[in-house]
């Protein structure tokens, strides 16, 4: 009997040693290869074609939304505008569209006060008499006049008086300012040859001007002739020096003013007069600016064409020769020289 409880307890302990759990006895590399499995499996499932059901894609369109009447819509419109039920204007409620208001007002006012300041600034540093800074070229330009809408081109009959109308009538206006009783009127008598310097006064002084009478044009005044030569074929022109505030010309010594032939034969342009001389007298200088050189009258050089050549095109270049003038730039044909040209008929 002893060795059977000696098998029976040997069976017992090797009851008590059972695991009823399988995995436990499973070794470890065998759960990385049902995990594989597992994977091979999904991609094999995510490869596989497209049932028919899955290939309709009718289904799987959004479905229109149900037309809106014409009622519905205004309906809605007017419920946007006022909703009864909420108390709301276009979605906001009164309290809302207060503080909305209010915010955007402050904000506005804050702005507008903020760009006030600054242009306050910036005024309280600029003076209104003369440029902070001036970047401007100091030589000056010159112009020519008449000229019908920018054009420097004078084509006229002297026998067809429409032709030369319009040019006599701009060289009338440009004189009237000139005209002597309206120069003695506003203007001072000034001794010649030398700058009119008025630099010792305020700075928001006004300036005297000193007279230039309309008279001193001699020919091309207008007053013996009304249609200052062009009736005659022999036309007169204006020559002024562009302003440049404070500007000396020459350095003491007065600028001339000679013109000549830049295109054509030179004997084609004939005999020139100049009025009243052909230089620009040191009195004129300098310009003080518009607000403290109220009266000021800008000095003329007259030119009269006593012999062009009819019916020929001829071009003219005037141009100022002084000290510190530039009269020749490649770039710019108005700095100290201006061109035009002449056709005329008989």
């Amino acid at each position: 009997m002893e060795p059977n409880c000696t098998a029976g307890g040997a069976e017992e302990e090797h009851h008590g040693n059972y695991s009823p759990n399988p995995s436990a006895e499973v070794a470890p590399g065998k759960h990385a290869v049902a995990e594989a499995l597992e994977e091979v499996q999904e991609e094999l499932i995510e490869h596989q074609p497209l049932e028919q059901e899955d290939l309709n894609f009718e289904k799987w369109k959004p479905k229109p939304k149900p037309k809106r009447t014409l009622h519905e819509k205004a309906f809605d419109v007017k419920t946007y505008l006022w909703n009864a039920e909420t108390r709301e204007f276009m979605g906001r409620t009164g309290h809302s569209w207060f503080l909305i208001i209010l915010f955007y007002t402050a904000l506005y006012a804050f702005l507008a006060a903020m760009f006030g300041a600054c242009m306050w600034c910036l005024m309280l540093s600029i003076s209104p008499y003369h440029p902070t800074h001036n970047d401007r070229v100091m030589p000056p330009g010159m112009t020519m006049s008449p000229q019908l809408d920018g054009h420097y081109e004078i084509a006229f009959n002297a026998s067809d008086r429409k032709s030369w109308k319009k040019y006599a009538k701009l060289m009338e206006e440009q004189l009237r300012s000139y005209n002597d009783a309206l120069q003695e009127q506003r203007n001072i008598q000034c001794p010649q040859d030398a700058y009119f310097m008025q630099d010792d006064q305020e700075e928001s002084a006004e300036r005297k001007s000193c007279q230039f009478k309309r008279s001193w044009l001699g020919e091309c005044s207008g007053l013996q002739d009304p249609h200052f030569g062009f009736s005659q074929g022999k036309p007169c022109i204006l020559l002024r020096m562009n302003r440049i505030l404070g500007y000396l010309p020459g350095q003491g010594t007065p600028v001339n003013v000679t013109c000549g032939v830049k295109k054509g034969v030179p004997e084609s342009l004939g005999e020139l007069q100049f009025f009243p001389k052909s230089i620009f007298n040191l009195m004129y200088y300098p310009y003080y600016g518009k607000l403290r050189h109220v009266n000021y009258t800008a000095p003329v050089v007259a030119v009269r064409f006593n012999g062009l050549q009819y019916d020929t095109h001829i071009v003219v270049k005037c141009k100022l020769n002084g000290k510190g003038i530039i009269n020749d730039s490649p770039t710019d044909r108005f700095l100290g020289s201006v061109s035009f040209s002449f056709d005329v008929g008989a």
